[in-house]
């Protein structure tokens, strides 16, 4: 990509588009396209194909997608699986009909079965049944990235896919009720302290294990395979390490400082006992995470505490 190629960025607002857009913007790159869901509705085939017939994108990030927590994905399963099939079929096709040079789909690892070995290597994508809570998101995503090579395959597009793990950073839901993990005891901490609270609660036993990337991370994995891969197989993205949740309980316990106790609720459902990516291949093409999860952590909190995000 050069500095002045025209680079459409779908889902800008999101955690990981508003990543990318830092991304491009500190690599010099300035002839960006972002649209509000208001002025482009995604899911509208024929307002798509107006944008792209009219912008003429070069290169695509595809971030956006409707997305939610556990509760929101299993309770409006027909939307999270339309919506996000209308999103990534319409972008996908009018990148091919308008001559996007590339184009980048993002996924997630959710896509993967339900009992998968550990660490999650790509191949084995389709080799079991999926978490049945979140399945219609995740068969959108399996759709998106089995179009990206489908295109590749019947005409030659050179469309890619990235799979990332947990992810977190600027931009992040908070929301105790549909946030995931890393955020919900983010503002769980923000607000014991904030209480003078003698305890915070986490809910199952502490001990299912998660790895975690900062979405700034994902951004720059996104950058390097845009301008140096252009393969058929898609790539894991993540840190390849894990911890429990309560070693990650723990770390921004000392990271916020926090003194009272924690207290784990085994009634509360544990999920997933892991769910940790393999990141040979990423590794092998070249590219390797540079935040540690505790830096992460420190760079977040103070993030959340100097903008006030849960005032």
């Amino acid at each position: 990509m050069d500095r002045n190629s025209k680079i459409f960025i779908a889902g800008h607002r999101g955690m990981v588009g508003s990543a990318i857009v830092r991304k491009l913007e500190a690599e010099g790159y300035t002839n960006l396209i972002t649209k509000t869901s208001k002025e482009l509705d995604l899911r509208n085939q024929q307002a798509v194909q107006s944008f792209f017939t009219n912008e003429k994108p070069e290169y695509v990030f595809l971030a956006a997608a409707k997305v939610g927590g556990i509760v929101a994905n299993n309770t409006y399963r027909a939307d999270f699986l339309y919506e996000n099939l209308m999103i990534q079929s319409n972008v996908i096709r009018q990148s091919y009909e308008n001559n996007v040079k590339k184009l980048l789909f993002l996924g997630s690892s959710c896509i993967y079965p339900k009992m998968c070995p550990q660490p999650i290597k790509e191949e084995y994508l389709l080799t079991g049944s999926l978490e049945q809570t979140n399945e219609p998101y995740a068969i959108a995503k399996i759709a998106g990235l089995k179009m990206c090579e489908a295109f590749r395959m019947q005409y030659g597009c050179d469309y890619i896919s990235v799979m990332p793990t947990n992810l977190y950073g600027p931009n992040d839901n908070y929301d105790l009720k549909n946030s995931h993990v890393l955020p919900a005891l983010m503002r769980k901490f923000y607000e014991a302290i904030k209480n003078g609270a003698p305890e915070v609660e986490i809910w199952g036993s502490g001990k299912p294990m998660r790895e975690f990337l900062h979405v700034d991370d994902l951004a720059d994995a996104c950058y390097f395979l845009m301008n140096n891969y252009s393969g058929e197989g898609f790539f894991n993205i993540g840190t390849g390490v894990d911890l429990t949740i309560a070693d990650l309980a723990q770390l921004i316990k000392e990271v916020s400082g926090y003194t009272g106790n924690l207290r784990f609720d085994p009634s509360k459902p544990d999920g997933t006992p892991r769910k940790l990516l393999d990141v040979t291949a990423i590794h092998n093409a070249g590219w390797k995470h540079r935040i540690s999860l505790e830096q992460g952590v420190k760079m977040v909190w103070q993030e959340v505490t100097e903008k006030a995000v849960f005032a």
